[in-house]
């Protein structure tokens, strides 16, 4: 759900519209009934151990894709290609 505060509301009871947002809440502040910002929830961020677990996902794809280790010397010679 989502609600419409003006900004003066919105700076009188900040902490307020902050524990609301901390609960799902989206709440647009306007200025002189224009829209200006809005507070929206932060995403959930992935865990240390969830971030490896999907690094690992992707290295195994890469190896079943047969792709080959990075290699910024290759990559550096494509961009310098071009510049001669």
């Amino acid at each position: 759900m989502e609600k419409t505060v003006g900004a003066f509301e919105a700076k009188t009871h900040f902490s307020s519209l902050l524990e609301r947002a901390e609960r799902g809440e989206e709440i647009t502040i306007t200025r002189r009934g224009k829209a200006v910002a809005k507070i929206v929830p932060m995403k959930k961020q992935a865990s240390p151990a969830e971030t490896r677990k999907a690094l690992a996902q992707l290295r195994a794809e890469g190896k079943k894709l047969g792709i080959k280790k990075f290699d910024w010397s290759e990559w550096k010679a494509y961009r310098d290609e071009g510049r001669r």
